[in-house]
């Protein structure tokens, strides 16, 4: 393998001269940086990373803590993070918290062990020490999907309020007025939010939201499919159950079924989070949509932004209901399998910089 040397000596110049067109120096006159670049492509050198990581102080690398790589939500968006990072120059490592604190900062100590440039956080809690510890130390660290109120640290997620109401006004609209909810740990921002948001929305059409028609869940299939079958034993079961992510539905989903149940002949089932496994189910199942990859994307401009010195800004992006067969809808032809909403990202004054 090549070395600087041999680089340099290909090219008629110092050593010194090599590693100034390799770190794009200005300093440089046109004809060495020639010579340099024609000596590197013809000896296939590659510089060594590490080493240049020690000399500028960065590593070109950032992490990424998931929520729950299982999820294909969290798959999606761990893609796209990926895809807009290497367009970038960067590389990512990816850290499972499996929704669990004690792992998320295990990978984040970790990450920030490995001296990466900037970390991306889909916070498990709202808590986290280490989080807090790092936002004041000054890491460079965005929040996306979900954020820790009060903590100065840029985020972006997506706004599903108005898709929620959009989804009651829906229900209401084919007839049905018991509706339930398995909401996400109250812990985290989005599983408050989204039974806010579907409380609102049930007090604006008139509707009654009993204690008994409130599941607690856990963003995990268990909990979906334990909650699910507690609405089920009850003396007047829901018409409607409402899982407040795509796992939970799909653990909903098998409790209906291991009844022996029909959705939605029996009972209805609407989800948050669209994924691609939903226009195969039976009946396909109707759901808010996330703009995740674009969430991605934005989340890792907002990054190197502050790595690079340049204001970052948060990003709020709208969800979208996307009706398909699970409530009772007439038939019609079936929306395609989620896709990208279009590129346009709005940063959001509200949600800028610090979380209230």
């Amino acid at each position: 393998m090549a070395s600087i040397k041999d680089v340099a000596a290909e090219a008629g110049v110092s050593v010194a001269t090599v590693s100034r067109v390799l770190n794009d120096h200005p300093s440089v006159s046109e004809d060495a940086r020639t010579r340099v670049l024609a000596a590197v492509e013809a000896l296939g050198y590659r510089p060594n990373a590490v080493a240049r990581s020690l000399r500028t102080d960065q590593t070109r690398t950032l992490g990424l803590v998931i929520s729950d790589v299982l999820n294909p939500y969290f798959t999606e968006l761990a893609r796209s993070v990926e895809e807009e990072a290497r367009a970038l120059g960067y590389s990512v490592i990816i850290g499972n918290a499996d929704e669990r604190p004690d792992l998320q900062d295990h990978h984040i100590r970790t990450l920030l062990d490995r001296r990466i440039d900037g970390l991306l956080v889909s916070p498990t809690d709202g808590g986290s020490p280490l989080i807090l510890d790092a936002a004041r130390a000054g890491t460079p660290m965005v929040f996306v999907d979900r954020w820790i109120p009060g903590v100065d640290v840029p985020v972006v997620r997506s706004d599903g309020r108005a898709a929620v109401r959009d989804l009651v006004a829906h229900l209401h609209g084919l007839g049905h007025r018991r509706l339930a909810i398995i909401a996400g740990p109250a812990a985290t921002t989005t599983g408050s939010e989204r039974v806010e948001a579907f409380r609102a929305a049930m007090a604006e059409y008139g509707l009654p939201l009993p204690d008994a028609y409130t599941g607690q869940g856990d963003f995990q299939a268990e909990s979906g499919r334990r909650v699910t079958e507690g609405f089920l034993d009850l003396p007047e079961p829901p018409e409607v159950v409402f899982a407040a992510d795509n796992l939970m539905a799909l653990g909903a989903l098998d409790a209906v079924r291991a009844r022996g149940l029909r959705v939605p002949r029996d009972i209805a089932l609407a989800a948050f989070d669209d994924i691609r496994w939903f226009v195969h189910t039976d009946p396909p199942i109707t759901a808010i949509a996330q703009p995740t990859g674009e969430l991605g994307r934005a989340a890792v401009r907002a990054l190197v932004d502050r790595i690079e010195g340049r204001p970052p800004q948060s990003v709020t992006l709208p969800a979208r209901l996307v009706v398909r067969r699970s409530c009772g809808e007439p038939t019609h032809p079936e929306p395609p399998a989620p896709e990208e909403f279009p590129a346009s990202v709005e940063p959001s004054p509200a949600m800028n910089r610090s979380q209230t």
